[in-house]
């Protein structure tokens, strides 16, 4: 599933700063906007999967997995 998120990014002094809108806790800085871009990109992935794994240990056995469209 190619997903996009939404990244507010702002340069504060001599560095960049960036959060993930639609996930709480994926923020990042770095000292230029590019590589704040990529690093954002990379926390995200990690996060989402980290969630995923999550939830299915949460689950334990007997679940079913279900697309949910916003």
């Amino acid at each position: 599933m190619n997903k996009e998120y939404t990244a507010v990014t702002k340069k504060q002094n001599d560095w960049w700063i960036g959060w993930i809108e639609e996930v709480p806790g994926v923020n990042c800085q770095e000292r230029t906007r590019e590589e704040l871009l990529e690093t954002l990109r990379v926390t995200l992935k990690e996060a989402l999967e980290f969630n995923r794994q999550d939830a299915l240990s949460a689950a334990g056995v007997d679940f079913q997995e279900e697309k949910v469209a916003v």
